[in-house]
């Protein structure tokens, strides 16, 4: 703040040269004042040239057009990023603005669907950075290749990659802006692929060099919204719904940004069972431009409107093509299935969950398909084949130290325990998840879980048999009277006969109907 406010006194009154412009620029950008930083870029750009010191106009060029493209404004991008290209061809030598400029031509060939040569220029300006020992230029572009890799399922050399990246950013020898850049673009990447002990790491680093400088505002909206990602999993809801808020209020805060901070907010919201709260904040998470799923069509099933949820889930996945983006949606996916769908359905969305969990090896994700293989055998009457998958899911949480996903999967530990007849196993899982619901403040589960505590106590049956039982939940699963057969191995005959039981008792005419009764009254 105090080299803002010197610098922009000394520009009043004289007009500063390009080196003091740029350090200018730099102390504008970093107090959030994104506009000012690159009208100042400008004028240095201007004076650079009209000095004849083309490098270094190329420089200011390269940032102004960098940003503008940040932005959207592509036409004006085009135009600085043309003008630094051709300063560049006049000077007609080998230099380090040379791998500068080769970034936006990594970006260009990533827009179009060529990774592999968008991953090659990324390493061409990595090469020139290190001959001409420029850290900035060598971060930035390794930090480009290892995302490139990490998104194409080339995860341990691309993490390796943003690691480098960071230890330039950690020992501090990078410059203001570009350490800013790289330690949130590496964050971004290591949660997108589920990399949660390095989101972590590189978090709490970032968030040691935001408080180092108090009066910081660029980057401090996005460190916010990672440390809210990482503290609901960790269990610290309420802080995580105040660190979401404080980026929505932050200056300088992107409306991309906005949006991601307010769906933060939506999903604590709904996991403390407040839906109005989030209703709202998912709202508003669209109002700015971002998909609010799988949080709204999970919040329609806890509402009770199932084929809302299912619609919505429905389409979303529809609408997403590439694999890491499906795989945040299909544990949702599978879920609402679980509760609406048809066997096979959720089947297939299980298979895939799998398919892209083994090819990331990431912990978190094949957590993720663990959970949601567990849920689908259990419903599909496997529960010894269930018990596996749900054992390794919540030893991966416990490790992560993801309180809420592991309670979530001691309950289905519990169900399938009580499907074996082991209930003292069931009991005591059942209890340890509602113990954690409990402190987190997760009410709509610990509705679920005392309801299904209370069902056992008291032996609520509904009159029916626990053969009845199985048929009746392998109907609610959405499984054909074949289907159903082959899990319990008896005649489709046998099957037709349980349902006419199970319709009669219940006073019901129909498998939705039956089904319905199942979900309603937790018999599933």
């Amino acid at each position: 703040m105090d080299a803002y406010k010197w610098l922009s006194q000394a520009d009043q009154a004289a007009p500063l040269g390009a080196e003091d412009l740029e350090l200018l620029a730099t102390s504008a950008y970093m107090m959030g004042r994104d506009d000012e930083w690159m009208s100042v870029l400008e004028r240095a750009h201007h004076l650079y040239a009209d000095a004849g010191e083309a490098l270094r106009a190329v420089r200011c060029a390269f940032w102004v057009g960098i940003n503008l493209a940040l932005r959207g404004e592509v036409g004006p991008a085009t135009g600085w990023l043309g003008r630094a290209q051709r300063l560049l061809e006049r000077e007609g030598r080998d230099c380090v603005e040379r791998g500068y400029l080769l970034l936006p031509v990594v970006f260009q060939h990533e827009a179009t669907g060529d990774w592999e040569a968008a991953c090659a220029t990324a390493a061409d300006a990595a090469e020139i950075g290190e001959r001409f020992g420029d850290r900035d230029l060598f971060a930035l572009a390794v930090h480009e290749q290892g995302q490139i890799l990490v998104t194409h399922g080339r995860v341990k050399e691309g993490l390796g990659l943003l690691d480098e990246a960071m230890v330039a950013v950690t020992a501090g020898e990078l410059s203001p802006i570009v350490t800013g850049l790289v330690y949130c673009g590496v964050i971004a990447s290591c949660q997108e692929v589920y990399e949660l002990r390095r989101a972590q790491e590189w978090t709490a680093a970032l968030t040691q060099w935001c408080e180092q400088q108090p009066d910081l505002v660029a980057f401090t909206g996005r460190c916010l919204l990672h440390r809210a990602e990482i503290m609901q999993l960790r269990g610290g809801w309420q802080d995580a719904l105040e660190e979401a808020r404080r980026a929505c209020q932050r200056q300088g805060m992107s409306q991309a940004g906005a949006a991601q901070a307010f769906y933060r907010q939506g999903e604590v919201h709904r996991l403390q069972g407040e839906f109005a709260a989030a209703e709202e904040a998912y709202r508003e998470a669209s109002r700015c431009g971002w998909e609010p799923q799988p949080g709204l069509a999970l919040l329609r099933l806890a509402q009770g409107r199932g084929d809302a949820a299912a619609a919505a889930i429905r389409r979303a996945v529809g609408e997403t093509a590439e694999g890491l983006k499906r795989a945040g949606l299909l544990p949702a996916y599978v879920e609402i299935l679980l509760a609406v769908g048809d066997a096979e359905e959720k089947r297939s969305a299980c298979c895939e969950l799998e398919e892209i969990a083994e090819g990331y090896e990431s912990g978190m994700l094949g957590a993720m398909a663990a959970h949601a293989r567990g849920a689908v055998d259990l419903a599909g009457g496997d529960a010894r084949a269930a018990l596996v998958a749900l054992r390794h899911a919540w030893q991966v949480w416990q490790e992560l130290k993801a309180p809420y996903e592991a309670a979530r999967v001691r309950v289905l530990v519990g169900l399938a325990c009580r499907a074996l007849g082991d209930d003292d196993t069931a009991a005591l899982e059942l209890e340890a998840a509602r113990g954690v619901f409990e402190e987190l403040g997760a009410a709509p589960d610990l509705a679920r879980v005392d309801a299904l505590t209370r069902r056992a106590a008291s032996g609520e049956t509904h009159g029916l048999t626990p053969r009845e039982l199985e048929v009746l939940r392998l109907v609610a699963a959405g499984n054909s009277n074949r289907e159903i057969a082959s899990a319990l191995v008896i005649s489709e005959h046998t099957v037709a006969r349980h349902l006419q039981n199970i319709f009669a008792k219940l006073g019901l005419s129909s498998r939705t109907a039956a089904s319905a009764f199942a979900f309603e009254h937790d018999l599933v």
